[in-house]
């Protein structure tokens, strides 16, 4: 009878009829939950590391779909989560370095404001103040889009989007939020961000009980032996186990609140690893992530798909899951659902400015092979970073680099400069330590990369080449943030239409009893008031400053 159940199950997601309500036998509409994890590459039990105990992840492992193959196009949080909201290569809209401004969580249109001076320059020397991304006028986070089909979106709570996100993308993005608010009926997609693996846990939970011992942690051959690293690893191993806690938490308040089994669950981090030479790096040790999908009532369990996948293919997945056809625009591509797209064969990152230190580095992977081309080769490998050397490992490994005292692999990092291309095999080398560039045997597996490179890059005007001072100036002419223009209420025929002048622009607003509430409804159609019902509305393109409040 399951088999039966699953199969019916099975043609309702590939057809999307759960979407908006068109169910079959009474089923209620799928809701979707994402569990969002920070700087994690797949080290847990279900990808094999038997030295890390994950038995709540391991269980959306066993009931779901494990994803070998899942990568990030940026190895740092901002410009990754930049790409998962819009759907879009960072380097396509200029969103590629490594922050724009305060933009982690949400904030009020009235209580953004950027510095005009943070202490960083770009590639030109010229000063980069804060700004926010603008995105071309089709652009829109993905949320919209299962808004105005009905769905309540909650995101608990981190944004990070390169720009202040939009009060049009959330019904509650406050911090908090709870999929329970969502009105009776109404189908949810619900954000759960933890951030107990985040690179600033290792310092931050140093005084946490250790749940793994440094003697059992496995060292990767860019580090050398010592009792700091196995400490630092151990502390990351430990939060591993603490957040999958936190996740099993979760699932226990979904199993009680009985929507555990309506609920299409995805698991991933934003990025690879959080220690050096993984977090920012644009290789296998800064990009791959664990991605994990549990559908409901045991469709696809304990299946593993090797197909390759970007982070900014979650959001059009989501859309196709739910019977919402993705928009043509998006680099994204849906890899489930009614609307699934062919394969990738190749996935493409990137790295930029992180903060106060800027490079330029490209890379193609394709599950096996690693190629990177670095674009400023006089630069090292590690340069300084004042964030990340607040973690132990990582500023006694610089000293021990600077007193000459690291050899062998554990010395290959800390080049002083970089070759102009690198190629690793992963079957061979998961560590990224022997470069095979310059290995005749492999030279029409470099000129494929080379190549593939080439023609991306081409493609989406890599925007990495220009500097970044130069970029915000074509977002913000004289560094004067553009302003969306006032929403006009106008009526016809017994119903309120909403507009602005601002191509692009989304519209909020606000009805009854809501005016004044933190929740701007979503305008996606003419909206039927009441008699002498009141209208707030206001507008809100990507990187512009949001319009005044219109009231009828």
């Amino acid at each position: 009878m399951k088999k039966i159940y699953v199969l019916i199950i099975t043609a309702l997601l590939c057809n999307g009829v759960f979407a908006f309500g068109q169910t079959q036998s009474n089923q209620q509409p799928l809701n979707v939950i994402w569990i969002s994890t920070e700087d994690m590459g797949p080290i847990l039990s279900a990808y094999g590391n038997n030295v890390v105990n994950t038995p709540n992840i391991d269980r959306l492992a066993a009931e779901g779909v494990k994803y070998t193959n899942a990568y990030a196009t940026v190895g740092v949080c901002a410009p990754s989560r930049f790409s998962i909201i819009t759907g879009m290569y960072p380097a396509r809209l200029g969103a590629h370095n490594m922050r724009t401004g305060d933009h982690n969580n949400f904030k009020w249109p009235e209580n953004v404001h950027h510095k005009s001076n943070k202490g960083v320059l770009d590639k030109s020397g010229k000063n980069v103040p804060e700004y926010e991304v603008v995105t071309p006028p089709y652009v829109k986070p993905f949320t919209e889009y299962l808004r105005a089909e009905g769905y309540y979106c909650v995101n608990d709570n981190k944004c990070d989007y390169q720009f202040n996100a939009p009060f049009t993308a959330w019904d509650d993005v406050f911090g908090g939020g709870s999929y329970k608010n969502a009105p009776d009926g109404m189908p949810f997609f619900y954000v759960k961000n933890f951030y107990t693996t985040h690179e600033s846990r290792i310092w931050l939970r140093k005084d946490k009980p250790m749940t793994v011992s440094p003697s059992d942690v496995p060292i990767p051959k860019y580090y050398p032996d010592l009792p700091v690293v196995r400490n630092d690893i151990a502390r990351k191993y430990s939060n591993i186990e603490a957040m999958d806690k936190e996740v099993g938490q979760l699932l226990s308040r979904l199993e009680a609140d009985g929507v555990l089994d309506n609920s299409i669950i995805f698991f991933w981090s934003d990025h690879g690893g959080n220690l050096l030479r993984q977090k920012r790096a644009v290789g296998n040790s800064g990009l791959h992530v664990p991605l994990l999908i549990r559908y409901p009532d045991g469709y696809r369990a304990g299946e593993t798909d090797e197909r390759m996948i970007s982070l900014m293919d979650l959001g059009p997945t989501v859309m196709s899951l739910l019977g919402i056809e993705p928009p043509d625009h998006l680099d994204g591509k849906a890899f489930a659902g009614k609307h699934e797209q062919p394969p990738r064969k190749f996935i493409y990152g990137s790295a930029d400015r992180f903060d106060e230190s800027t490079d330029m580095q490209r890379s193609v992977l394709d599950g096996r092979f690693v190629y990177v081309k670095n674009f400023m080769p006089e630069l090292p490998l590690i340069y300084r970073n004042r964030y990340r050397e607040q973690i132990p490992m990582n500023k006694h490994l610089i000293e021990l680099n600077q007193a000459g005292e690291l050899e062998g692999d554990a010395a290959y990092i800390f080049m002083p400069t970089k070759q102009k291309e690198e190629l690793y095999d992963l079957q061979n080398d998961p560590s990224e330590v022997n470069n095979l560039a310059n290995n005749p045997a492999y030279a029409n597996k470099l000129s494929l990369f080379r190549n593939q490179l080439y023609q991306w890059q081409k493609e989406i005007n890599d925007r990495g080449f220009e500097p970044e001072s130069e970029i915000v100036n074509a977002f913000w002419p004289n560094m004067i943030q553009p302003i969306t223009a006032d929403v006009v209420i106008s009526t016809k025929s017994e119903l309120t239409y909403l507009s602005s002048e601002t191509v692009g622009a989304s519209i909020g607003y606000q009805i009854g009893g809501n005016i004044g509430s933190k929740q701007w409804l979503l305008y996606s159609k003419p909206i039927q008031l009441k008699p002498n019902e009141k209208i707030n509305a206001r507008a809100i393109r990507i990187g512009y400053r949001a319009s005044n409040i219109t009231t009828n």
